[in-house]
């Protein structure tokens, strides 16, 4: 006769607002005692899931946990996945904090529904279940987020990652840098791999296309906080060389307002200070020097009445410079006799002639700069222009020191800078990465460097002007996959849509 009645509760859902509400009730509770009505029992609480009248649809779902027993947990993950699409924001709070529980009962059975609906379901059911697991994977306990549900996330998102949208690829990245697995050399390292492969750094580099800079750019992005003296950046580096920077003024972005030139020599700068050996040190390095050279001009010729014939100093551009000179000295350590025996004697002296004539503007702009600041303090410093003088003299102090270097004879690789954008270090921790020491869920590097995006402006003074237009984008979301949600860093193909439920 209970039978019966259980059968009579189930029939409630094709009844009244009443039935229904008690229905919502007693279906879940008394759900244990009738394994052979479960699949009536989950269909029926499914319908009260979806019912017009949102108190019985937030009733419904905050009681599907209950369901989540044996078998059925992946099924109710599954549903409640699903459910991540409601604009309800009450409803949508109810499903979170229902994921959540049944986390605490099966982790794997949990993400295993959440996985599925990434994998085939819809496109802002796919978005929400990512965005959950950006979010609250980093509020579980460790007796939740064992080893083995670890590696389960890892074997999942690679599945997943095969084929992403950028602002997807920055998600599962912060996911899986959180991850306590993989907080090891060696865990970094399968997240540097993880990387390298999807910024697919096998393939013809287009610099006229801009998803395909963008997507390199992403990728480097996203690599630069794993690299440390135990992680190398060997293969995005000898990439940057021999791909990137011959190409360096062709490049195009789709992200407005980027100097995109500045951005690549930036991420090269960082990743030089980490590269271990390299095959084609001497060729690379020599790619880098020759582009080097075109930033460092000749000095002005001088005509018969000792005038300046052209009328027109050269631009000295410190922001490009300070980031190629900075990894051309971290790289010709590895190679120190290269600009003694590698260069021929007409080359080593043009190039002597072009530090010095740059050293002489440097001096002058160090002058100017530290007059311009002296005496001020605290609020004084805050000032739009005085921040960006402030990272001006950061700059123009760094070139001092390495062109410093490389006029000892012979020329040395001894000193140490901290690049201008980069928060100082104690010296004894300078080779100690920043995210070694934030806890691992903290969003990629950079983030720290949020108030100081100044630091990103060039800083142009023959021109006598600071350009402050440059820099106020966000490190982590830079705009612009083309192509809509289309799969893929320009649409990568369709992927089938998962069954409702």
């Amino acid at each position: 006769q209970h039978k019966d009645a259980y059968q009579a509760i189930l029939d409630g859902v094709k009844g009244g607002a009443k039935e229904k509400r008690l229905a919502a009730q007693f279906i879940p509770k008394f759900f244990k005692h009738f394994p052979e009505l479960a699949d009536s029992a989950i269909n029926a609480q499914l319908d009260l899931c979806e019912d017009e009248d949102v108190s019985i649809r937030r009733q419904a779902i905050k009681e599907l946990p209950q369901f989540a027993t044996g078998d059925n947990l992946p099924r109710v993950a599954d549903i409640l996945t699903q459910l991540l699409q409601s604009d309800d924001s009450a409803e949508f709070n109810l499903v979170n904090n229902a994921l959540l529980s049944i986390f605490k009962m099966d982790a794997k059975g949990t993400l295993g529904g959440l996985f599925s609906q990434i994998l085939q379901g819809e496109d802002i059911v796919r978005e929400r279940a990512i965005k959950f697991l950006s979010t609250k994977l980093k509020t579980l306990p460790e007796d939740v987020m064992t080893k083995e549900v670890e590696e389960f996330i890892l074997t999942e998102s690679k599945k997943v990652l095969e084929d992403v949208t950028g602002e997807e690829f920055v998600l599962f990245m912060k996911i899986l840098s959180g991850l306590k697995s993989l907080q090891t050399v060696s865990g970094r390292q399968q997240l540097v791999e993880l990387v390298a492969e999807q910024a697919d750094l096998e393939q013809t580099f287009n610099p006229s296309d801009p998803d395909c800079v963008d997507r390199l750019l992403q990728c480097t992005r996203q690599a630069v906080p794993l690299f440390s003296k135990n992680v190398h950046s060997t293969k995005f580096v000898t990439y940057f060389c021999e791909h990137v920077l011959p190409n360096l003024s062709s490049l195009t972005t789709p992200v407005e307002g980027l100097d995109i030139q500045l951005e690549v020599l930036k991420l090269l700068a960082e990743m030089s200070s980490f590269c271990g050996d390299m095959e084609k040190l001497e060729s690379n390095l020599k790619k880098l020097f020759d582009k080097l050279l075109e930033y460092m001009p000749l000095p002005p010729e001088e005509a018969e009445n000792g005038e300046n014939a052209g009328n027109e100093e050269p631009k000295l551009q410190f922001s490009y410079v300070e980031c190629l000179l900075y990894s051309f000295h971290q790289l010709g350590r590895k190679l120190p006799d290269f600009l003694t025996d590698k260069l021929d004697a007409e080359k080593l002296k043009d190039f002597k002639i072009r530090l010095q004539y740059f050293a002489r503007g440097l001096q002058v702009y160090i002058r100017q700069l530290r007059l311009a600041l002296q005496g001020k303090t605290g609020e004084a410093l805050k000032t739009e222009e005085n921040k960006i003088k402030v990272v001006a003299l950061k700059i123009t102090n760094n070139i001092n020191v390495l062109i410093k270097d490389l006029f000892h004879i012979p020329p040395s690789y001894k000193s140490t800078v901290t690049l201008s954008w980069k928060p100082v270090q104690k010296a004894d921790a300078s080779q100690k990465r920043a995210s070694e020491d934030t806890t691992s869920s903290s969003p990629p590097k950079k983030a720290s460097a949020g108030p100081k995006r100044d630091a990103r402006q060039i800083y142009n003074p023959p021109s006598g002007k600071y350009s402050s237009n440059l820099g106020s984008f966000s490190y982590e979301q830079r705009g612009g996959f083309r192509g809509g949600r289309g799969r893929g860093w320009g649409g990568r193909g369709n992927r089938s849509r998962g069954r409702i439920y």
